[in-house]
């Protein structure tokens, strides 16, 4: 796999500094039922990375603390992590909202055929991926029979409440592009997916977010691999806009990796640039210390959070 690191480390981008802690976002370890072209992360099934029981049991206490309002799990899938249950249990015990990043197919993994009724009795929200509304698009990225299995999960979803109107189960769908492109105005596309998964499956959701690929990791050494890397960075940076600057997600999160090192989002997290400042911060340094006020370690890749209508964990900054 090629490195990307070095073609992004000299850069221009604007210097950031954090604000209060909202979120604490969470990489419970690399191991994945799936392996996407897009995966960020370079998750999938022969990973064996996955966080210890020491920093699991730190992270309702690190919530509790600091007065975070929110934990965000991620992956690999961590719905696959043997402690990811008991994690959920104890955080909605002290009143924290908790996002499952759930691939959807996970649902039919050996071991989680009550998974979706587990997430509906603990009120999580769910963020799941979906890069596209149509069979083939989606199985070109993330492995043939995905949609089918995805089309089957949100279903099941659906049919426990989530999505639906006044039932308080968020479920939230994100869009991918397929190569090295943009994605389309968020709101447009959300109107799309809703018509197109209602009327041929009925399925309804809340929220459609449409994130940029990241040029790091897998997507990263793909397009250095097809001589795409150096076109799509300029995209990126001449769709570079100032507005977006004020929403991304490092400003408000923390991303703890599966060590239980810390870093100012998941992409510095893959591409292993830590938090600034003196030593390495782990999850376990949350009880003392502060981030708020610290310097945000930036590179190129930034870029891609603040193209056109901005990329973040919560999908666009700004409509485009």
């Amino acid at each position: 796999m090629h490195a990307t690191l070095p073609l992004l480390q000299m850069t221009e981008f604007p210097p950031l500094r954090r604000r209060r802690l909202e979120t604490l976002q969470v990489n419970l370890g690399y191991y994945c039922n799936q392996s996407c072209v897009h995966c960020h992360v370079n998750a999938g099934p022969t990973r064996k990375e996955m966080m210890d029981e020491e920093t699991l049991s730190l992270i309702p206490t690190v919530l509790a603390a600091r007065k975070i309002g929110r934990l965000d799990l991620t992956g690999g899938a961590p719905e696959l992590h043997m402690g990811f249950r008991r994690l959920v249990q104890e955080t909605t015990a002290l009143g924290v909202q908790v996002i499952d990043r759930c691939n959807l197919t996970v649902l039919f993994e050996p071991g989680q055929e009550d998974l979706a009724e587990f997430l509906a009795r603990q009120r999580v929200e769910i963020v799941a991926s979906l890069p596209c509304y149509q069979a083939d698009n989606v199985d070109k990225q993330r492995g043939q029979g995905v949609f089918e299995k995805s089309i089957a999960a949100l279903q099941r979803l659906n049919a426990l409440g989530y999505g639906q109107a006044g039932c308080g189960l968020v479920l939230n769908l994100v869009y991918n592009p397929q190569g090295p492109s943009l994605p389309p105005e968020q709101g447009g596309l959300e109107k799309d997916y809703k018509r197109e998964l209602f009327d041929h499956f009925g399925i309804e959701f809340n929220q459609l977010y449409a994130l940029a690929n990241m040029p790091i990791k897998r997507f990263g050494s793909t397009l250095i691999s097809k001589g795409q890397f150096n076109g799509y960075m300029r995209l990126l940076k001449d769709s570079f806009s100032t507005a977006n600057l004020e929403g991304v997600m490092c400003r408000s999160l923390v991303s703890v990796d599966w060590q239980g090192k810390l870093y100012d989002c998941d992409f510095n997290q893959q591409l292993g640039l830590p938090l600034p400042g003196k030593g390495r911060l782990h999850l376990r340094d949350l009880l003392e210390e502060d981030v708020e006020g610290r310097p945000i370690a930036v590179a190129d890749h930034c870029y891609g959070c603040t193209a056109g209508q901005g990329s973040s964990c919560g999908g666009a900054l700004k409509s485009a």
